[in-house]
């Protein structure tokens, strides 16, 4: 087993910061079925705290520190090296997310093992934990439809429909905060995102207990009161629910949420809401950005120079680059040379263009416009 580099210390959290980390995914990632037990779920949760979604890790990985992990799931024997390989070892071998999308006319199924490879040494502090590609989108990608719920709560829970039932509430309740303020919703609509209803098939296929548990009482006690109870205990939430029939039958489950009113309970709900309000802002932004550049003469040229595809104009983050770091540049190249002198620029990069800048083409304009300016600018001082 290599050894992780002393270098990469300084990215390891401090115990200090694990009360205040959030855990930040997209909802489809949350209403999806975990193929997990408690302690391999809660390892994921832990584990996705530590992504700054503003400055996502590079090759997917983190660094967790061992001590860290020993007090989240707050085990103090001598033993807890040997259990925290077998709970490596668990989630690598049986844990993954089964995602249920929409498709056609009917859904297609994704299964993903969130965390295929994890290195550590018996005598370094630190553990490299490496997310699958095929998770990551559902945990940087969160310019709508994610929740952000607190580590500290999930850290408290010792079941897994516990950790399941809070994540999903959490969901619910994030929305209840954001258009109770925010607008944007019917008052019947943000009431139900306070209430939530969920059918029983749904709730059995995200609890992971469609053959578990048949008998609706059964599934009442191991899945229901024993996870509301938990989550009542030790989050900062308070949840009831009634049953809804029909027929005979219970169709579905009726969740009333409240948050308890605790010293810094404001200060929890401000971060959300500034959190999710700054990605509203930074998606506003990047909109802007996007109309800009397809009404922008630059993008044309780039087209007619063969720098853009099509493929490359349904990409937001592409267009929003260029508007934002690559035309302003133009801009004084065009100030310079005029349009001819851009166009002659373009040509020259056309010409040395490889197979990585064409993958990574805002990036190559970018750099291509930024180490000619310069050479412009000196032959123009040259010539006076």
């Amino acid at each position: 087993m290599s050894i992780i580099p002393e270098s990469k210390t300084r990215q390891v959290q401090t115990l200090n910061d694990l009360s205040k980390r959030k855990v930040v995914e997209h909802n489809s990632l949350i209403t999806s079925i975990a193929k997990m037990d408690k302690t391999p779920l809660k390892m994921f949760e832990l584990a996705v705290s530590l992504i700054d979604t503003d400055n996502p890790p590079q090759d997917q990985t983190v660094y967790l520190s061992k001590k860290e992990l020993f007090a989240f799931f707050k085990v103090v024997d001598n033993d807890k090296h040997s259990r925290f390989k077998e709970v490596i070892e668990k989630m690598q071998k049986q844990a993954f997310f089964q995602i249920k999308k929409e498709q056609d006319k009917g859904f297609k199924f994704v299964s993903i093992v969130p965390i295929p490879y994890v290195e550590w040494t018996d005598y370094h502090d630190e553990v490299l934990i490496r997310f699958s590609p095929e998770i990551m989108p559902y945990l940087i990608n969160l310019k709508t439809n994610f929740t952000q719920h607190a580590l500290s709560d999930i850290s408290e829970l010792n079941s897994k429909y516990a950790v399941i039932l809070y994540r999903w509430l959490s969901m619910n309740y994030n929305q209840y905060e954001h258009y109770s303020v925010k607008g944007g919703r019917r008052e019947e609509q943000v009431e139900n995102y306070r209430n939530p209803t969920i059918g029983m098939r749904d709730l059995r296929e995200m609890t992971d207990t469609v053959k578990d548990y048949q008998r609706i009482d059964n599934f009442e006690k191991r899945v229901l009161k024993a996870g509301l109870d938990e989550i009542n205990s030790y989050t900062s939430f308070n949840v009831t629910y009634e049953k809804v029939k029909k027929g005979r039958s219970i169709d579905s489950i009726v969740f009333h949420i409240t948050k308890k009113q605790v010293a810094d309970d404001s200060s929890y709900k401000l971060g959300d809401r500034d959190y999710i309000d700054g990605k509203i802002r930074q998606e506003e932004s990047e909109n802007e950005l996007v109309l800009q550049a397809m009404d922008s003469p630059y993008t044309k040229l780039l087209m007619e120079h063969f720098l853009l595809s099509y493929l490359d104009l349904m990409d937001k983050k592409i267009l929003a680059g260029l508007q934002k770091n690559v035309y302003p540049l133009y801009d004084e190249l065009k100030d310079l040379r005029g349009v001819n002198g851009v166009k002659e620029h373009l040509a020259y990069i056309r010409d040395k263009q490889d197979e990585y800048s064409k993958k990574n083409i805002a990036k190559y304009l970018k750099k291509s416009i930024e180490q000619y300016l310069p050479i412009v600018k000196r032959q123009d001082i040259d010539h006076e």
